[in-house]
């Protein structure tokens, strides 16, 4: 045999090898994604948005992208009409309200006091307000605001909270480090660093304690919260997760040493929220944003609920198919890099 013919033959089989693997590794991604989307379609609550959102492949440097896309300067930042960010304030359970945002904030309220989770953008801030007064709620009485990740979406308006009403705001290290690093927000929305939150810290306040948990990946110190909830003589409990997509980069910072590490710690996360929420008997999930769980068409049957009927947001096994949804993507999105 020539040393051309060698050469040619060796060269082929490179080829062949090289794509064998990535069929192999577009076939293990395709099976994930068909994964993900039986735990996103059912039974019961439909997460297609959040399938679609986190299961499009992505090539490397297409990270879980910001809600927005973020101009060089703050300052020059689009504000959005009212009505393209504001929703009617809702009572979703006996203590816990949704007031005023498209960026949930969630109002916990209990009988020392209200707990808000996460506090909205600056400019929707006199949206909380007024969404926790047409509610019946003083806004004074927020005691406490848990900012459940690092971004101004969350916690635009909590300095507000802070400076009016003393409000304690709490964030876990790394996300309070995110912030006062961060140049893109301006130090005059930036919450003073106040209370340190630690995984698997309780936070009571009268008749409530939450659980907080660090569950990194959609930032690097983001929070997921189980809250007790009254429906009447029932009770239940929720759990807030603190994200959606995976983050390795936003508002000028890096997260992560590498958009893989993000991906396999927000992996991981999903699945240790799994866990919790199998333990716990979690039965109503809670999320930041109204498209990540159909919260219209939830909010709607609550308007028209009987009483003794089923309770729209109570399913359990909801958060275990959600963040199944999430584990499965990012590992169809780990093999859609070949690094899986």
């Amino acid at each position: 045999m020539t040393r051309l013919a060698l050469s040619i033959m060796v060269g082929v089989s490179v080829l062949y090898g090289i794509a064998t693997e990535a069929y192999g590794q577009r076939a293990k991604a395709e099976a994930h994604v068909a994964a993900a989307k039986a735990a996103a379609t059912g039974p019961g609550e439909n997460f297609n948005g959040t399938f679609t959102a986190v299961c499009k492949e992505r090539k490397p440097g297409e990270q879980g992208a910001p809600t927005t896309a973020e101009p060089a300067n703050f300052a020059d930042r689009p504000i959005p009409t009212r009505a393209e960010w504001y929703v009617e304030p809702v009572k979703v359970f006996d203590n816990l309200y949704n007031v005023g945002t498209s960026f949930h904030v969630w109002a916990v309220n209990t009988s020392q006091g209200i707990i808000l989770l996460n506090s909205g953008k600056d400019y929707s801030a006199d949206g909380v307000f007024e969404g926790l007064k047409k509610m019946g709620l003083d806004p004074a009485k927020v005691k406490y605001v848990i900012i459940l990740a690092p971004h101004d979406l969350h916690y635009g308006s909590a300095k507000r909270f802070q400076d009016q009403y003393g409000s304690h705001v709490m964030l876990s290290e790394k996300d309070w480090s995110i912030i006062e690093r961060t140049k893109y927000v301006p130090a005059s929305l930036k919450p003073k660093k106040d209370m340190v939150i630690t995984d698997g810290q309780k936070l009571t306040l009268g008749d409530t304690t939450l659980t907080i948990y660090i569950t990194p990946g959609h930032g690097p110190g983001s929070l997921s919260i189980l809250v007790p909830l009254k429906d009447g003589n029932e009770r239940h409990l929720g759990m807030l997760i603190g994200g959606r997509d995976w983050n390795y980069e936003e508002e000028g910072l890096f997260y992560f040493s590498s958009e893989e590490e993000a991906m396999r710690t927000w992996k991981a996360s999903a699945l240790r929220l799994r866990d919790i929420a199998t333990k716990a008997g979690v039965d109503v999930i809670l999320t930041t944003r109204s498209h990540h769980d159909n919260t219209e068409k939830k909010v709607a049957a609550l308007k028209v609920r009987k009483p003794g009927a089923p309770h729209p947001y109570v399913e359990k096994g909801a958060v275990e198919r959600y963040v199944t949804v999430i584990s499965e993507c990012m590992d169809a999105q780990m093999a859609w890099r070949g690094k899986q």
